[in-house]
């Protein structure tokens, strides 16, 4: 199912909003498109909606069973405008979005659904869930010059810290339960990497209200929808693991030529299995057992 913009498909395709969780992902280039929609596929959402050039072709299974909308995802904004269009159609609806070449693993994700999940979140009075984004990258960039390999994916097992995010309204106060985390690649390598980029966190699971917007900084324009935690007890986060830095890094010329490879005494073979995540804690299952 293909739309030639945002406001066909809201039109047309409504109905596919109806019933969440609702995938969104935004396609930047061709790589790894395909295993991206069929990973989020098999996580459980009930719709997946594809914004992608559309110059790029998708295989014919994916055709029939995502809603591919035509959109050019590298302009400024396009990343917030496309998700806040579907924020305002389909208010009450548990939602996710990511990028091609991303990944999304929850806690016992190998036995149980997105949706499982979402509804013993819901039950605990939440409406978002904090989502870090670790960092992939091939171990082999002369076998892999653009830096994905799904066969030979290594991330870093150490190196991750948090600091407090100040409010600047408030004196810069630090926000309650609010924090701002860095690891892997954007710390590593942050003299390439614009400061307001470096931070590794993303609200990337949430229920869609109305009036509510996604900002640029992969925030909210809700604060409670930006806390880590209810005030009571930790809840469950989830992990986004993504080749989306390493591939800017070798794709930008002002990097590509400082890097001879990704690997660090820290780095550890991916074993796309929550187990480990869970154990690096990369992401934590609250109450959730």
């Amino acid at each position: 199912m293909q739309y030639d913009n945002v406001q066909t498909f809201l039109k047309d395709g409504a109905s596919a909003l109806a019933k969440g969780p609702v995938c969104i992902v935004l396609v930047e280039d061709s790589v790894e498109v395909s295993t991206t929609l069929r990973h989020h596929q098999q996580a459980g959402f009930a719709t997946v909606v594809v914004f992608m050039p559309k110059q790029f072709d998708l295989p014919r299974d994916l055709q029939e069973s995502v809603h591919r909308i035509d959109y050019t995802v590298g302009l400024d904004g396009a990343m917030e405008d496309a998700v806040n269009h579907v924020i305002a159609a389909a208010p009450g609806v548990w939602m996710y979005y990511c990028f091609n070449a991303e990944y999304l693993f929850h806690p016992f994700c190998e036995t149980r659904s997105v949706g499982e999940m979402l509804s013993f979140h819901t039950e605990e009075r939440r409406d978002a869930m904090l989502t870090y984004v670790v960092d992939l990258y091939s171990d082999d960039l002369g076998r892999n010059p653009d830096a994905v390999s799904l066969d030979h994916a290594h991330l870093d097992r150490s190196g991750y810290y948090a600091l407090a995010r100040p409010d600047v309204a408030n004196h810069n106060h630090p926000k309650e339960r609010q924090l701002d985390f860095f690891g892997g690649l954007r710390w590593r390598y942050e003299e390439h990497i614009p400061a307001l980029r470096r931070k590794i966190d993303r609200i990337a699971l949430f229920k869609a209200k109305a009036g509510l917007e996604l900002r640029a900084d992969h925030t909210f324009n809700d604060e409670e929808y930006n806390t880590y935690a209810c005030p009571w007890h930790h809840n469950i986060t989830v992990a986004i693991c993504s080749f989306r830095t390493a591939k800017a890094l070798k794709q930008n010329p002002g990097s590509t030529f400082d890097i001879e490879t990704f690997k660090w005494h820290n780095s550890a073979a991916f074993e796309w299995h929550s187990r480990q995540l869970l154990d690096l804690g990369l992401m934590e299952p609250g109450q959730w057992f």
